[in-house]
């Protein structure tokens, strides 16, 4: 006997896709078997409902009906299209045709949760029909953590060591890694799971960075300034350099050593003159002199 599907789902012929699948949803928790166990008229109806849904929820299958009705052209009840689903009610000729996304979301509303990997299980025993159980083995999940390393360790590489779920891990930084940057360990994570390492860098006492460049602020005296001198400082590489500070030198000069930042860039010297406190007489005096033997308007030319 014909029936009308849109009559069947309670909808109207102008329904949208939403509407029908929202009733389909509806009607299938109340009618559905497994809820209403040896009702034969809930399995007679919930067979209805799936029919219409097949129909009305495809395209295609809703147009031909829509033209024609259930004795036109439209195809497809009869088995298990590319990807569906079969779920047996009963004795043979029970089988019904469902997508598996519509399974999937119909079996998280009845059983909190279940997908298409655990139909197998809810199903699986019932008299042996279904065949070989099958379950989805979960993924590893990727694991997110932060961690700061010393700033000599990551301009020159090295290794670190971390506590990972109750074991040490030594991880190896590449030279020149920067703040903000993700290292990615394969299969490290609790769980087997990757673990990504986002990196923080702490500050040094004295270097500070500028991009493969390393900047040391040194201070000198007057005297070093004006007549020249060599002043021993620090590299990044742990050694101690002689560098010669020219005379008549300015604060805020850089000196340029050339290779010793980061990979390949170099460590800039950057003078800060030290300025004495001229307390007694005499010092006032000699600085007077030099003035004015040296006169000179540092301001010339700025504004």
């Amino acid at each position: 006997m014909a029936r009308d599907f849109y009559e069947t789902l309670g909808v109207a012929k102008n329904a949208s896709e939403n509407e029908v699948k929202n009733a389909y949803r509806k009607l299938a928790r109340q009618y559905h078997p497994d809820r209403n166990p040896g009702d034969k008229q809930a399995e007679a109806r919930f067979k209805e409902i799936q029919e219409a849904y097949d129909v009305l929820s495809d395209k295609t299958k809703r147009n031909q009906y829509d033209r024609f009705g259930t004795a036109g052209p439209h195809p497809g009840f009869q088995g298990a299209g590319p990807g569906g689903f079969n779920f047996n009610f009963g004795g043979p000729g029970g089988v019904q045709q469902m997508d598996p996304n519509e399974a999937a979301d119909l079996f998280r509303q009845f059983f909190g949760g279940a997908g298409p990997g655990d139909m197998q299980d809810i199903f699986g025993d019932r008299g042996g029909r279904t065949g070989t159980r099958r379950r989805r083995t979960a993924q590893p999940q990727e694991v997110e953590s932060e961690v700061t390393i010393p700033f000599v360790i990551a301009a020159n590489g090295g290794s670190i060591n971390l506590q990972i779920g109750g074991r040490e891990l030594s991880v190896k930084i590449p030279p020149g890694v920067e703040a903000g940057q993700s290292l990615r360990l394969q299969g490290q994570a609790p769980g087997g799971g990757d673990l990504r390492l986002k990196l923080r860098i702490e500050d040094h006492p004295y270097f500070r960075r500028e991009g493969r460049n390393i900047v040391l602020d040194v201070p000198i005296s007057v005297q070093e300034a004006i007549l020249g001198g060599q002043i021993e400082v620090p590299t990044l590489a742990g050694s101690r350099l002689k560098v010669k500070v020219p005379p008549g030198t300015s604060s805020g000069t850089r000196l340029r050593l050339r290779g010793r930042g980061i990979l390949g860039g170099d460590q800039f010297i950057e003078i800060r003159i030290v300025v004495p406190l001229a307390k007694d007489e005499r010092s006032r005096e000699l600085i007077t002199e030099l003035a004015r033997l040296h006169p000179q308007d540092p301001r010339a030319g700025l504004w």
